[in-house]
């Protein structure tokens, strides 16, 4: 039984940090619902790498960019088997246009997925070999399109595709292909695919030249065709770039302005900081002066105090020294009418003996 296609979306499409979770929940959910089979299959789900579900976002979200990368993947390989140099060179110049628009579609939509990695650390290199090695391996490129990538992937081989080895053909028995290093799968299918066209070719050349000729048109035409679609699957692609492209600037513009916003109302803040510290420094110099004036005018007020208390002191011992004297005087007036007093009483005294 298939696993539900929402299920393998919401996994391969949300951060890799939450997809053990989401997985071990719906394993049991599963098992709660008492389907222990498909319980199984989700359990063997393996979580992607980051590279690997950025692929995955590109192929679910944005299927119809990933189907234009598969046209003039195929039209790249029609060019090298023909060996045709300047279709070929445009062709190359088409697919790292796509690449790169791919390259940047990824980052713009991982930007948009809420608890992903930071876009600053998103391995962008492993994504546009991914790219590239599904424009040259059909095996990668279905691993591409299924959206279930686990990692990415990298293409070993020299150029886009392996090209096919070349041989005279002058008739009778062929002589043996040169001596090279062993075919891979790719080479050996592309080998077999160009024999067999060639021994067709070389088979309706024998039997009808009428049809051969149709047949070699007809293979133009398909040539061209193929050419048309992925002209055109460029063409897309690079608008989606320079959309991508117009989208970052704008996106950045974005974040400037609201960066500039920030700064202007902590330019505000710290100035209406600085005025409020300034004032409050002036504010701060004329308390001092103020209560350095206060000092002052209490310093002149405690010399002229001290000097009044030294002239009152001065005066207190004056009085203190009149008042020894004065009560000197008194006591000596004292002592001298006593003594006139007993003068006198001593004469009354005398006469009254004389009667």
């Amino acid at each position: 039984m298939p696993l539900p296609q929402d299920l393998l979306r919401r996994l391969y499409t949300e951060p890799p940090e939450g997809f053990v979770a989401t997985r071990d929940a719906a394993v049991a959910e599963a098992r709660r619902s008492g389907d222990p089979a498909t319980a199984r299959e989700i359990a063997r789900l393996r979580r992607p790498t980051v590279a690997a579900w950025l692929v995955n976002l590109l192929a679910l979200r944005r299927p119809e960019l990933v189907a234009d990368l598969t046209q003039l993947a195929e039209a790249l390989r029609a060019a090298q088997r023909d060996l045709r140099g300047p279709r070929l060179r445009e062709l190359s110049a088409q697919r790292r246009a796509a690449v790169a628009a791919l390259v940047a579609e990824a980052r713009r939509l991982a930007a948009d997925v809420e608890g992903g990695p930071p876009v600053g650390k998103l391995p962008l290199g492993e994504v546009e070999a991914t790219l590239n090695a599904a424009l040259s391996d059909a095996e990668v490129a279905e691993q591409v399109r299924s959206g279930r990538l686990l990692r990415a992937a990298s293409y070993a081989g020299f150029g886009e595709v392996p090209r096919p080895q070349l041989r005279l053909v002058t008739g009778g028995e062929e002589p043996p292909p040169p001596a090279g290093p062993p075919a891979g799968p790719g080479q050996r299918a592309a080998g077999r695919r160009t024999g067999r066209a060639e021994h067709a070719d070389r088979k309706a050349g024998r039997a009808d030249p009428t049809d051969h000729a149709a047949r070699e048109a007809g293979r133009a035409a398909r040539e061209n065709d193929r050419a048309e679609r992925a002209e055109r699957a460029a063409a897309r692609a690079a608008r989606e770039a320079e959309r991508a492209a117009r989208a970052e600037r704008a996106r950045q513009r974005r974040a400037l302005e609201r960066e500039l916003t920030r700064a202007r109302a902590d330019q505000e803040r710290a100035e209406a900081e600085l005025a409020g510290a300034a004032e409050a420094e002036h504010d701060g110099a004329e308390e001092l002066a103020g209560i350095e004036r206060s000092l002052a005018e209490l310093e002149r007020r405690r010399a002229q105090a001290e000097q009044e208390l030294s002239r009152r002191k001065l005066a207190r011992r004056a009085a203190e020294r009149a008042v020894t004297a004065a009560r000197r005087r008194a006591g000596e007036v004292e002592g001298a009418i006593e003594a006139a007093d007993a003068e006198s009483g001593a004469a009354a005294k005398g006469s009254g003996g004389a009667d």
